[in-house]
């Protein structure tokens, strides 16, 4: 009887040791099931998992679980943080670190000696960013370094860890960090032997405060700060480009836009129609009371047919109740209007013609929004992209700058010409 008290006593507590691995509870992009390689960049948004990631990565290898330890056991490993205290109070006794996740025998930590200990024998050592040195001499199989884009001494630490990285048949690292454009992120993104997995905040909401979500998306969605934090985008400023990151945040203005002079739609046409052609470039912008330029939105449109291109000018046209249509006719000539007139013939459109390359244009407009005489009524993510990407070589990501080329004929018809303009108007 005892012994069948026994048997039953290990099978609850078998279910439930189950109940609590996080293979029930982890998403794909945590748990991925393809190959991955031996380094391993995380890049994500506040609260996606990267540290609950990091952590149970940890307890796999030291445990021998599938699928990142695939049966072999790691027994030396590395806990780097931006600094001790972080190593610790995150990586170490945060409610996703490695103290936290641990299953069955809970591994012992040795403040004292900056390492944890398990029951089996393995030993994960901490370590500070601040200070490369203290990577000299040890050597590891495995490495978790959490906030790698933070590190002040990233590529020294990160060179040091490298070259301790020297036990067993495969040694392996995990990077996880919400993304900042520093050189060495970057390069681990160039690199072919380096997997790159990346994660949103909004896929871990159910593991989030309630409210929480809503309240963040509502102050910071759209926004640099908001896409590098919650969406783990990689947010870059091209060297050579006319708009920076830090102008468009100033340009951002979250206020009510009324009492506009005037109000024109901006066409840059594609030279050719069908899924790959380049896209038409639509952008809307007004003139407010001081004389400031306002860029109102952003309905760029790709794969377009012409009809179906100017029907969505038209429409916006009608729905801002603008003054005109600014087409470029570079590539259509009268065709152009043409077009929209088949739409609607009351429509009044104003041609231009590009009679200097796309920089040149573009160097006033870039001028204004230095001098803060543009504002954005709203975050306009792709258009704020191909700005931020638009160099001396007039294309933008490899491609033609479609919604600059519209942002800057709107802008230029409303601010950089000689024509007066007419009635106050209020945008409803």
């Amino acid at each position: 009887m005892q012994k069948g008290w026994a048997r039953l006593n290990l099978a609850q507590e078998l279910a439930h040791a189950i109940e609590r691995e996080w293979l029930g509870a982890a998403r794909l992009a945590q748990y991925p099931l393809g190959a991955i390689f031996d380094s391993w960049l995380v890049m994500g948004g506040r609260g996606a998992g990267k540290t609950r990631l990091g952590a149970e990565w940890v307890n796999a290898l030291v445990r021998g679980f599938p699928p990142f330890a695939s049966g072999a056991r790691y027994g030396r490993l590395a806990l780097i943080g931006e600094t001790l205290s972080d190593a610790r109070e995150v990586m170490v006794e945060g409610p996703s670190g490695v103290l936290a996740v641990s299953r069955g025998v809970r591994p012992r930590f040795e403040a004292s000696r900056r390492r944890i200990v398990w029951d089996n024998g393995a030993v994960a050592q901490l370590f500070s960013a601040e200070n490369p040195d203290s990577l000299r001499g040890p050597q590891f199989d495995a490495a978790w370094c959490d906030e790698l884009a933070k590190w002040r001494q990233a590529d020294a630490t990160f060179d040091m860890l490298q070259f301790g990285l020297r036990l067993g048949e495969r040694p392996r690292q995990i990077l996880t960090t919400t993304p900042r454009p520093i050189p060495l992120i970057r390069r681990l993104m160039d690199d072919p032997h380096v997997t790159v997995t990346r994660m949103r905040t909004d896929e871990n909401r159910d593991n989030l405060a309630p409210g929480f979500m809503r309240a963040i998306r509502q102050r910071y969605a759209g926004t640099r700060l908001g896409r590098q934090e919650l969406d783990g985008e990689l947010i870059e400023d091209r060297p050579d480009a006319l708009w920076t990151r830090a102008m468009l945040e100033a340009a951002a203005c979250a206020e009510r836009v009324d009492d506009l002079k005037r109000i024109v739609v901006a066409v840059d046409p594609p030279a050719a129609s069908g899924r790959s052609s380049d896209a038409c470039g639509l952008v809307a912008a007004g003139l407010d009371a001081v004389g400031h330029g306002v860029v109102l939105c952003d309905e760029t449109v790709k794969g377009a047919k012409p009809q179906e291109w100017a029907a969505r000018a038209v429409a916006l046209y009608h729905r801002l109740e603008a003054d005109c249509l600014v087409a470029e006719v570079n590539q259509g000539g009268e065709m152009v209007a043409t077009i929209i007139a088949t739409v609607d013939a009351s429509v009044p459109v104003k041609a231009v013609r590009a009679t200097r390359g796309k920089w040149l244009r573009a160097e006033p407009v870039a001028a204004l929004y230095e001098q803060g005489r543009v504002r954005h009524a709203a975050r306009f993510p792709e258009l704020e992209d191909e700005m931020c990407d638009f160099g001396l070589d007039g294309l933008s990501g490899g491609h033609s700058p479609d919604r600059v080329d519209a942002l800057v004929w709107a802008l230029s018809e409303l601010m950089l010409s000689n024509r007066r303009e007419p009635r106050v108007r209020a945008l409803g």
